[in-house]
C-alpha cells in the first residue's frame, strides 16, 4: 500500500509495473536486460482519488495522463530494476501529493475609505511639490 497523505492510500493492486528495455548508452547491459520500469495507474477509477483531485492531477500530469485517465510513468534513470521501481513509485507519490493540495482562493477586498483618502492626499502633496518647481533658465 502506497500512502500519499494520511487520508489517501493507493492499494498495490491498483499499480501495474512492467519492465522494458532502457534506451541510451550502456552497451550490452542495455541490449540484454529490461531495467526500465513503466508504471501504470488508473487514476480515473481509483477509489482514493475524488473528481476534484483528478481534475488537478490532469493539469499537473500533462502528457503522462492518457485520455482514459491512466497515468503512465517511465523510469529509466538507474541501471537496476529495483532503483527504477523505487524512482517510479516516488514520482507517482509526488504527483499525487501535488494533486491532493487544494488551491487557496484569494478573497477580493476593497480599499478602505481612509486608505483612499491617504492615497489622494499623498498625490496632492506630490502635485503641489512639482508645481512649485520652476523652469530652468539659461543665463548667458
Amino acid at each position: 500500500m502506497l500512502e500519499i497523505t494520511p487520508e489517501i492510500h493507493i492499494e498495490d493492486n491498483e499499480i501495474q509495473l512492467s519492465f522494458i528495455r532502457s534506451a541510451g548508452p550502456g552497451g550490452q547491459n542495455v541490449n540484454k536486460v529490461a531495467t526500465a520500469v513503466q508504471l501504470r495507474f488508473d487514476a480515473k477509477v481509483s477509489p482514493g482519488i475524488d473528481e476534484k483531485m483528478f481534475a488537478r492531477l490532469k493539469t499537473i500530469a500533462g502528457k503522462k495522463l492518457t485520455r482514459d485517465g491512466v497515468l503512465v510513468i517511465t523510469a529509466n534513470r538507474f541501471r537496476t530494476q529495483g532503483e527504477n521501481r523505487r524512482d517510479a513509485l516516488e514520482r507517482l507519490t509526488e504527483l499525487l501529493k501535488k494533486a491532493a493540495i487544494k488551491p487557496v482562493f484569494r478573497v477580493k477586498t476593497l480599499p478602505s475609505r481612509s486608505a483612499k483618502e491617504k492615497r489622494l492626499t499623498t498625490k496632492k502633496i506630490q502635485s503641489d511639490r512639482k508645481k512649485t518647481r520652476g523652469r530652468v533658465s539659461r543665463d548667458e
